[in-house]
């Protein structure tokens, strides 16, 4: 994907600051503040100079640097990601059960996917520069990238990764309470155009009923779940979604929410406004949000409002 100037920005769309980040997270916290983090320079190699870093906002105009909260290396199972110059990807910030988590992961380190992991760390301080202790040191949490969490009305926490794995964590948050899911649609879409070339990879040949190939991220509104993945769709790396009524489905057909604007994830202002983190077109690499609202019938579309 690269920048292409020649592409119209969805409307609404607004970029948080000109720092080169991807896969940019956004959440509130209870303190009334926005948490900002993201994948740092340089992407696709050992970045971990700056690890993982994270900025915050009175108001999702102005952002404060928060600096480095914390660097891979101490955890047993990082060791040949650091040796073989892997990157740290997508970390992401969440604030549940009155403190900051993150989520992390790396590719593989012999160049596979077979031996990419990623990884969840909880600030001992309820504070959002740490400490942050790794909950799962000795060996990945998840068995390929892109971490996710998500947070359940009934109290549950729940780790997701990649393309649409998704368990429940143990009540200390260190383990697996269940084996994992996989996150599937009923509706099948067996346009090629429609799927990155990975996803036959990921998926074996001739399926179609995933939601996407990377970048998996739950949120709920009005009791119904929404599952959010990146797609390689007519050649723009989208966001796509699906709908259903209970978390391991049935999810009901996909459908591509956020045009050149993979890799989300969704948040509510202090006003009750429904936001989509943003790192495509027209900005490559920086990060941005952009306003969406829903039809009477669920559906998540763009609106054009502008935060106060």
């Amino acid at each position: 994907m690269s920048a292409s100037s020649h592409i119209p920005p969805p409307a609404g769309l607004r970029k948080l600051m000109d720092e080169p980040l991807r896969d940019p997270s956004v959440c509130r916290a209870t303190d009334g503040y926005y948490y900002l983090t993201g994948t740092s320079e340089p992407f696709w190699e050992n970045n971990h100079t700056h690890g993982i870093r994270v900025w915050r906002s009175p108001d999702l105009f102005e952002w404060q640097a928060l600096g480095t909260v914390w660097r891979c290396g101490e955890s047993p199972w990082h060791k040949p990601y650091l040796l073989a110059g892997k990157p740290l990807w997508a970390p992401e910030i969440h604030y549940y059960e009155g403190t900051f988590w993150l989520t992390y992961s790396m590719p593989g380190w012999d160049n596979t996917a077979k031996t990419s992991g990623s990884g969840l760390l909880r600030s001992s301080t309820g504070q959002p520069d740490g400490p942050y202790e790794d909950m799962h040191p000795h060996a990945p949490l998840g068995d390929e990238i892109d971490a996710s969490l998500f947070h359940d009305t009934d109290g549950t926490l729940y780790f997701l990764w990649h393309s649409g794995k998704i368990a429940p964590l143990t009540t200390d948050r260190r383990n697996f309470a269940e084996p994992a899911h996989w996150i599937q649609t009923t509706v099948a879409d067996p346009d090629p155009g429609h799927h990155s070339d990975l996803c036959a990879g990921i998926f074996g040949e001739n399926s179609f009923n995933h939601i996407g190939f990377e970048g998996v991220f739950v949120f709920k509104r009005e009791n119904r779940y929404y599952v959010s993945c990146s797609e390689g769709y007519d050649g723009r790396y989208s966001c796509m979604l699906a709908e259903s009524d209970h978390l391991f489905g049935p999810y009901h057909a996909r459908y591509e929410a956020i045009p050149y604007g993979g890799h989300n994830t969704f948040f509510q202002d202090e006003e009750g406004s429904w936001w989509s983190t943003y790192f495509g077109e027209p900005w490559y690499q920086r990060p941005a949000i952009l306003p969406v609202s829903f039809e009477t019938d669920g559906r998540l579309i763009l609106r054009a409002k502008q935060h106060k």
